[in-house]
């Protein structure tokens, strides 16, 4: 209860003290707004503004924990009832989290603990190594690498997917920092707005390849050749060829040979594949050759290795997010509350060089709450908690108990982090 008082003054203070820099999104009359505050856990929602001061007045406030806004457009956002609110579209939503996927930084700081046998470990596991149980508690953690990778996903779905592939008007994608472990973007177009959700999970499919078909893409054995894609494909045929043009290209035989061995394929075809790269690099580049005859590599090992080559070419999206017509997203410029830093908008032109963790530019800078002078007590109350870097600057590990003294803006996110309270 302590922590909470602390930390929704300190956020009725930001919005207070920054209210006239809190950005107004579009047709702000027609999204539904929803809030999670400090006392509750529940979600707050089906609430509408009639305009950007009412909204900075209601957070002012009450300080929330999280804010959100719909990407849909509704006649009377305010209507409980789903099938009254006068649904009139809904932006295109895409949440790229390093939650919901693999990086290799997490063996350093994502921890996770057994509610079975109490087995606990670091890394991205989906049961327990020693019972096998389901029942896993998690700490996620964040770092710069995981926050790069995530970067370079939202970078490679707007210039290897919506803008080649669809065409799509760059003035029209908005890009936020989420705030924690990843990036929002959303897109703003009226013919996007009309797609339903069966159509918004086929694009989910596309940018992501899942359930591609390598048999409609011209992918095919007739008698004892292999016959794939050819320099001049198109779409995911194009990116296929592209990717391993790359790494016939670039990867070094190591680099090949641990690549096709976590893809499951036999020493034996590596070493074909690897005496044959000069060969088949000179086939894929080819707009009229597409036979694909490596020793063994027949039609199973060649699908192994193109499913692997689509996971690295595909887009990490969270996909129950783009799919969903009424989904919330974080609003821009608020606080949160697992983090206290900001939701930071951000221009396509500042997205390659911003740096969440370190950023120099105040005017893009998230943690909000920094300062190297205010500093805090704080005791430590999760069993295990992982080094952070933050502002070049490193903190921990902790362990329980233990009580220190840090920054402001560090005692900020490990208390939202609910790891430290108050001393």
């Amino acid at each position: 209860m302590q922590n909470h008082k602390f930390l929704q003054r300190i956020f009725q203070a930001y919005y207070k003290e920054k209210k006239d820099s809190i950005p107004a999104v579009s047709s702000i009359s027609n999204r539904e707004f929803a809030f999670i505050p400090w006392n509750k856990e529940i979600m707050m929602r089906h609430i509408g503004f009639e305009d950007l001061p009412s909204l900075k007045q209601y957070i002012i406030k009450l300080g929330p924990r999280h804010m959100y806004s719909s990407g849909a457009l509704y006649e009377t956002p305010e209507h409980t009832n789903m099938d009254q609110k006068g649904f009139r579209g809904c932006d295109l939503i895409v949440d790229i989290d390093v939650d919901h996927f693999y990086t290799p930084c997490k063996t350093d700081h994502d921890i996770w603990t057994c509610k079975e046998c109490q087995s606990s470990g670091k890394g991205m596991i989906s049961k327990c190594s020693q019972c096998g149980s389901l029942k896993l508690s998690t700490l996620n953690w964040i770092c710069k690498e995981c926050l790069n990778i995530a970067k370079n996903e939202i970078i490679k779905l707007i210039y290897k997917f919506l803008v080649p592939d669809f065409n799509i008007n760059l003035e029209k994608i908005h890009i936020a920092f989420s705030g924690h472990r990843g990036y929002h973007l959303k897109l703003e177009d009226e013919k996007i707005r009309t797609l339903t959700s069966n159509e918004r999970r086929e694009l989910a499919d596309y940018l992501t390849g899942n359930n591609i078909s390598f048999e409609i893409l011209g992918f095919q054995q007739i008698q004892s050749n292999i016959y794939g894609f050819t320099g001049n494909s198109f779409d995911w045929s194009r990116k296929i060829v592209n990717k391993i043009k790359e790494i016939l290209m670039q990867y070094s035989d190591d680099q090949i040979t641990d690549l096709l061995t976590q893809l499951g394929i036999s020493q034996n075809a590596i070493k074909s594949f690897i005496d044959s790269r000069e060969h088949f690099l000179y086939t894929i580049t080819s707009e009229s050759h597409n036979i694909w005859n490596i020793e063994h590599f027949g039609i199973k090992t060649w699908k192994k290795f193109l499913e692997g080559i689509v996971k690295q070419v595909g887009v990490e999206i969270d996909e129950p997010v783009i799919i969903d017509i009424h989904r919330l997203i974080r609003y821009p410029g608020s606080l949160h509350g697992k983090t206290g830093f900001k939701v930071q908008e951000l221009s396509l032109s500042q997205l390659d060089e911003f740096l969440p963790l370190n950023e120099n530019d105040d005017a893009l800078n998230p943690i909000i709450f920094e300062s190297q002078k205010n500093m805090q007590k704080i005791k430590i109350n999760a069993p295990e908690v992982p080094r952070t870097q933050i502002k070049g600057e490193s903190y921990g590990p902790y362990v329980r108990d233990e009580i220190i003294e840090v920054p402001n803006h560090i005692a900020i996110f490990l208390i939202c982090k609910e790891v430290a309270t108050l001393v």
